[in-house]
Parts: structure tokens; C-alpha cells; sequence
């Protein structure tokens, strides 16, 4: 592994450099301190799952934080707050993450005083857990870090994160598995590690360049029951609109389900999906005016770590084309949408807005 102050895998640097957040202290030591974290909790994620039947990880321990606790969620959570109790004597801080208790936030060293800690910390220990429990897919864990002091005093929200790691929990029977990370303005960079000999590569990471949607993978969000009739309606008026009506005998495009933000943000990165939109939180208003719930939204854990996949160059924005932002929080509500390229935001972004108009879902 690469020693604390080293950077290790190909740097992409992003084409739009807006103004960025606050910077971190010793920004590049801390990076790699965080990184050890996911490796320690993914290592004893991975044991778990090796040694314990997939109905007792399964088992519901807990509703907290705005979503539900999983007995795997636990064995992260441990893993987490003694790494981070370390991390905690080189940069206090306000550590955020679901299973931290009702508000989920824990203050780093304990007796500090919540008003004077130098970063703020927001984590999803195991993002995909429904997935990864039943070793359907891989989970990520994802952290963000934010200077806990901001132009005119303001708290943290996403859009500070400067610092962010992101890191996949395998499969049992997958040897292989990725990291990436990113210090604000300076580029995303990624390893792979193979688990049977350990060894760690340089991952070249970037987006799909393709012009449209044409055989490519992307769509909307629909995980769960309850708005599914309306989002893959919005789904299929995109394809429509760009694509035209199908063609017997031809696919035209096609998606893929991935239950886990960090995993969408990755299939993005890595040049798989053209583009993913997350409207839940959109389409929850508007069943609220019908006296209905839709039951879960993406929230800022989940997006803690948008600003690797800005570094490497994917456009992301809010449901309606603006900044994603929210709350360092674990329960607000984040719909984000993401395009793997700007060729691609130009065609999709005003037929979605669009089409949201015309459902009555825009602004």
C-alpha cells in the first residue's frame, strides 16, 4: 500500500474548475488515513460475509437515521468509529453516518466541543447493503470530508466536501476490487486490488464519450414500489423523445438497477452508464399531494462522494439542472442526475425537464 503522503493511480483531472470549497489540512495524509478506514472495513465486511449465513446479516437491527439498520451495517459501524476515534487526534471531528445513533453524529474526540472541530465527516459504511448481503452485488463505502469552517460561518453542506474516498466491498467469490479518490481541484484517482495476492494497480478512470444514447446503458431510478408506474413512464418518454418508438427486433438502449449511489456514481465514472437520473425525491412531492409515500429517497451520505465523478469529468446536477447540495445530514431528501458527458446533458437535460413539466413535476 501506498505510504500516507503518497498518491498512487492515474490523476484525471476535471475540464471545469469552478471556484472549489474550503481546503483540508494536510489534505493528502488525512486522504490516506481515510483510505486505510475503507480498507479495514471493507476487509472485516468482506469475513462477515465469508462466515455468516445470509439471513442472520439480513436480520433488521434498527430504523435510524432515515433508513433501516441491517445486522451487516453493524459490523461496519464498529470498524468506523474506533478508526476514526484515531483519525480524531490529528483532526477532530464531527463524524456523520447512519447507526450513529437518532441524529447520526458522533463528535471525534469525545470531549471536544462540537463548535470547534476542524472537519466534518459523512459516511456511508456500507452503501448497497441489500445487495451486497445477499451476494448480489458489490457495495461502496463512501466518505466526505468538509472543512467544518466556511465563508461566513455557514454549516458544511455537499457542495464543501474538498476531500472523498470511495471504496467497493466485493463480492465473496470476486478476488478484484476498486478504490477511488479525490482532493477538490486536483483530480480523481483510482487502484485496483487483488484480493488473492494483494497487490494494488493504477485504474484508468473516465467517462463514456459516446454522443447518444443509442445501444448504451442509463435511465431512471426505480428501486422500490410505490412510483415505479410514473418513473418508468418518465423513462420511456426520454428514450421516445431521442431515440424514437421501438423497433421490433431492436434494443434500443438499456438499464440497470444498481441499489446503490455509489455504485450508479461508479458505473459513471468507469464509462459503463451514459447517464442516471435519481428523481425520487421529485416524484414523493407529488405523491404527498395525493395522500401517498413513496418511503425512501437517496440522502447526502449517499452523494458524499459526487466530487470524485466531478473530478473525473461526469456532469452532475439537482432533478431540476442545478448544483447538487444538501445538508451534511442523514436524512434529507437528494435527487441528483448524472451524464456521462456534456454531448449527452445537452440532449437529455431540456427532454427531461420537459417531460417533468408536462407530468407536473418541474418547478
Amino acid at each position: 500500500m501506498a505510504g500516507e503522503g503518497a498518491a498512487s493511480g492515474p490523476r484525471v483531472m476535471s475540464a471545469d474548475a469552478p471556484p472549489g470549497p474550503p481546503a483540508i489540512r494536510d489534505a493528502e495524509r488525512l486522504c490516506a488515513r481515510i483510505r486505510a478506514v475503507h480498507d479495514a472495513i471493507r476487509d472485516q465486511v468482506v469475513a462477515a460475509c465469508e462466515a455468516t449465513p445470509a439471513e442472520r446479516l439480513a436480520a433488521v437491527v434498527a430504523e435510524e437515521g432515515g433508513d433501516t439498520v441491517f445486522a451487516i451495517d453493524r459490523v461496519s459501524e464498529a470498524v468506523l468509529v474506533e478508526r476514526f476515534a484515531d483519525i480524531a487526534r490529528d483532526w477532530s471531528c464531527l463524524l456523520i453516518a447512519e447507526g450513529l445513533g437518532s441524529d447520526g453524529r458522533l463528535v471525534l474526540p469525545r470531549a471536544s466541543d462540537p463548535a470547534a472541530v476542524e472537519v466534518v465527516v459523512i459516511v456511508d459504511p456500507i452503501d448497497g447493503t441489500r445487495g451486497l448481503m445477499y451476494q448480489k452485488r458489490p457495495a461502496w463505502i463512501l466518505t466526505g470530508v468538509a472543512a467544518a469552517r466556511t465563508p461566513g460561518g455557514r454549516a458544511p453542506r455537499l457542495s464543501d466536501i474538498a476531500l472523498a474516498v470511495q471504496t467497493e466491498i466485493p463480492l465473496v467469490k470476486q478476488h478484484l476490487c476498486d478504490q477511488l479518490w479525490a482532493i477538490a481541484g486536483q483530480g480523481a484517482r483510482a487502484e485496483r486490488l487483488d484480493r488473492l495476492s494483494g497487490v494494488r494497480a493504477p485504474l484508468s478512470v473516465r467517462p463514456s464519450a459516446a454522443p447518444t444514447l443509442t445501444q448504451g446503458f442509463g435511465g431512471v431510478v426505480r428501486f422500490f414500489p410505490g412510483a415505479r408506474e410514473e418513473l418508468s413512464a418518465i423513462d420511456d418518454a426520454v428514450a421516445a423523445a431521442l431515440l424514437g418508438p421501438p423497433r421490433a427486433g431492436v434494443a434500443q438502449m438499456f438499464e440497470d438497477q444498481y441499489i446503490s449511489t455509489g455504485g450508479q456514481l461508479y458505473e459513471l465514472m468507469v464509462g459503463h452508464d451514459r447517464w442516471i437520473a435519481d428523481l425520487r425525491p421529485v416524484v414523493e412531492q407529488a405523491l404527498r399531494r395525493r395522500g401517498l409515500t413513496l418511503g425512501i429517497c437517496s440522502h447526502p451520505y449517499d452523494m458524499c462522494t459526487a466530487l470524485i465523478a466531478r473530478e473525473v469529468g461526469v456532469v452532475l446536477t439537482d432533478e431540476h439542472g442545478g448544483g447538487v447540495d444538501a445538508p451534511l445530514d442523514v436524512t434529507s431528501n437528494v435527487g441528483w442526475i448524472g451524464y456521462a458527458n456534456t454531448t449527452l446533458r445537452d440532449q437529455i437535460a431540456p427532454v427531461l425537464a420537459g417531460i417533468l413539466r408536462q407530468r407536473g413535476l418541474g418547478l
